[in-house]
């Protein structure tokens, strides 16, 4: 049974190109596109016509960096496979890319299988995995060029949190020289975790357990730091690097100089660092535990340094790093100690309005809008042209998006499983209407109208921007 949808009338956004046109639909991909009103166009037919006069026409959004189900501080971030792809549906996101876990004295495989378990039959929108490498040896060295043969061509290490996901700098050099090898990617969480944990404890000590310190400890030069020191090592190992949640000015200065030397290093960042700040880690009444991730939020004036970062393709990808803990009896964990807060924050849902906004407001372009969000994630973890664009052969994941919409942000009306959310009250115009996954309405002007288990886990080929 062949199915076929036509979307008429609205303006078709992608990285490249702006333009009227009708979008048709066959068996789950985009069949064609002909400018409105043209013979052509006139030419579609199809069982289901959508009206998109007056809307604009997106790439379903690609979130590569979220995490479900993640065990960290003791606890679980609070949505699940099932809850946490709704809500990136509700946002206009139909891809996401999550992290599996490596736990120390563990495969990699045992870790894969294990987020398989989780995702499978219970996603909304397609999902892939990056891979968190928490043991390097020898075995595990091995177990990396077999993943990559499977589509997870991503592999994420911390120079933070001893303990617990750190690798040093040996275990590093070893995972890019493999990286180098196989075309895999891999991703820096760049902070010096073992500088933070002396500050931690200094500040501790001094009775300064309120969240605001959070953000005090962890450094913006230890930031910068570890980035300068992260891409040292790949460039000894001739291999590229992706910096995840880059937060600071100065860590964003190291990014550009390596750029500008010609290094394959690449950047993103988050809504948070660019809508939010120290001021709201400074909250009172431990309100400021909801703020707390890591990197930290900055103050206010690292921001202007990241949307210039943004412009001028210093930094390429707009991620969420979703990762909620609701703040009765999770993030409450950290009262009277900030170091035992939960890292992370919800966004899944946001992510897509908070930077159409930032169009409106000047930021961004809009066909910038859609390359920060959809192109160039799917092509920095090798899913382009499948997904992130709208052109014949696409997976048609396809948002119709209504820029005149008004909304207010809030945990009363979103679908993430928080408590809270970081943008509550936030006013924001643009809204998602409807959203295609694989040409399947998983979103209905504005009703959910999908199910668990229409996700698939989709293999990636390495990075694109490499070849």
């Amino acid at each position: 049974m062949s199915t076929r949808t036509v979307i008429r009338g609205g303006l078709v956004i992608t990285a490249s190109d702006e333009i009227h046109a009708d979008v048709l639909i066959e068996d789950g991909r985009i069949a064609a596109l002909a400018a409105s009103n043209t013979p052509a166009a006139q030419a579609f037919t199809a069982e289901r016509t959508i009206d998109a006069t007056g809307k604009y026409v997106i790439p379903g959004g690609v979130d590569a960096h979220t995490h479900m189900e993640l065990p960290f501080g003791g606890t679980f971030a609070s949505d699940t496979f099932e809850t946490g792809t709704r809500a990136a549906a509700w946002g206009g996101t139909t891809t996401i890319i999550d992290f599996a876990v490596q736990s120390v004295g563990h495969s990699l495989r045992e870790g894969l299988d294990a987020w398989h378990a989780k995702a499978d039959g219970n996603c909304a929108v397609d999902y892939g995995f990056h891979m968190i490498v928490s043991d390097v040896n020898e075995h595990t060295l091995k177990e990396m060029d077999h993943l990559v043969e499977e589509g997870v061509t991503s592999f994420k290490q911390f120079m933070a949190y001893p303990g617990v996901f750190y690798s040093d700098d040996g275990q590093i050099l070893r995972a890019m020289q493999r990286s180098a090898d196989n075309g895999g990617l891999i991703m820096m969480h760049a902070e010096n975790g073992i500088a933070i944990d002396v500050l931690v404890e200094q500040a501790l000590a001094r009775g300064e357990t309120d969240p605001r310190y959070h953000g005090e400890v962890r450094k913006a030069l230890l930031e910068a730091e570890a980035t300068h020191r992260a891409i040292k090592l790949a460039q000894v190992a001739g291999a590229p690097l992706y910096v995840v949640h880059v937060s600071a000015t100065e860590a964003v200065a190291e990014l550009a100089r390596a750029r500008d030397d010609g290094l394959p290093v690449f950047g993103e960042t988050c809504p948070q660092y660019l809508f939010l700040s120290t001021d709201n880690l400074a909250e009172p009444d431990f309100e400021g535990a909801k703020y707390v991730c890591s990197t930290p939020l900055r103050p206010k004036e690292h921001q202007a340094a990241l949307w210039r970062g943004l412009r001028t393709n210093d930094l390429q990808v707009v991620s969420t790093d979703h990762c909620p803990f609701c703040f009765v009896g999770q993030k409450e964990l950290g009262r009277g100690d900030f170091s035992k807060i939960p890292n992370g924050l919800p966004g899944v849902e946001n992510r897509m309005d908070l930077l159409h906004q930032a169009v409106l407001d000047g930021h961004i372009s809009r066909r910038r809008w859609i390359e920060i969000a959809c192109a160039s994630p799917a092509r920095m973890f090798g899913l382009y042209p499948k997904k992130g664009t709208i052109a014949p052969g696409a997976d048609a994941d396809v948002v119709i998006y209504d820029p005149h919409a008004e909304q207010v942000m809030s945990a009363e009306t979103h679908h993430m499983n928080v408590d809270y959310s970081a943008y509550e009250g936030k006013r924001t115009t643009g809204r998602v209407e409807t959203v295609l996954s694989r040409g399947e309405p998983v979103i209905t002007e504005r009703e959910y109208t999908g199910h668990a288990g229409h996700g698939v886990f989709t293999p990636r080929s390495t990075c694109q921007y490499l070849n």
